[in-house]
């Protein structure tokens, strides 16, 4: 206990007391105000920035809101169809006057680039010659395109108008539908015979009387019907080998 005593005593004795310790703290902080460097603290808030009267206000906006389309034939089925080139109306006038070979043919109708039947009867020609064992979509979309591309130039050296290939392909499937039901006679009985070929001849006129019949009214070919009636009797005729055999 005397070392402790001698300890204490021996240690540095100052004159700082608490009170010193507290006039220190308020003296920095004036100093800190005067040069402007102390922050404020957390409980002091900015003061509140200035808001126009109006802005309080509502702004009362009076101008077009976009809303989705009222108009209830925006998403029809015919408002796709449109867009897409496909009028329902012509192709069933086009395939009656297919049918008939007899009905004089409307040349504004068929002088339309309208591919959608011809596509439809060239996948029916090559489902019915699958039905009937043969896999001939390659003959079928080959020669096509071959015979499309002999009967537009064909034409185009007969006619002064001329005619685009649009339009030859157009008139050249619709008029393939006589040939469909000639591949579709071939799933239920065989065409190699006398009944077969018969059949077949007469379904080759109908096609090519009424392309012929076509091609003469939309470009105005009056009197050559015959001569255009020939080559597209060739192309149906290899349409109907491919039937047939």
């Amino acid at each position: 206990m005397s070392n402790l005593g001698q300890f204490d005593c021996d240690f540095y004795q100052s004159n700082y007391t608490i009170d010193n310790q507290e006039q220190s703290s308020e003296d920095s902080n004036t100093y800190a105000y005067v040069y402007g460097s102390r922050k404020p603290a957390v409980s002091e808030q900015p003061p509140p920035a200035f808001v126009p009267a109006e802005m309080l206000t509502s702004s009362g906006y009076e101008g077009q809101y976009f809303q989705p389309a009222s108009n209830p034939d925006y998403y029809s089925q015919s408002s796709y169809t449109d867009q897409l080139g496909i009028n329902f109306d012509h192709i069933w006038q086009k395939t009656l006057t297919v049918l008939n070979p007899l009905k004089p043919a409307d040349g504004s109708i068929m002088n339309e680039t309208d591919l959608t039947g011809p596509i439809l009867f060239c996948i029916a020609l090559g489902a019915t010659l699958l039905l009937a064992g043969k896999v001939q979509f390659g003959y079928v979309y080959g020669m096509s395109a071959i015979g499309c591309l002999g009967i537009h130039t064909l034409l185009n050296l007969m006619s002064s108008s001329g005619a685009s290939y649009g339009c030859v392909a157009s008139v050249l499937g619709y008029c393939l539908l006589p040939m469909v039901i000639l591949s579709s006679c071939a799933i239920f009985f065989s065409l190699q015979g006398t009944f077969g070929t018969v059949l077949a001849l007469v379904i080759i006129g109908w096609c090519s009387l009424s392309a012929s019949k076509i091609f003469s009214s939309a470009l105005g070919m009056e009197g050559q019907q015959l001569l255009i009636a020939y080559p597209c009797g060739l192309l149906y005729g290899l349409f109907a080998l491919l039937t047939v055999f």
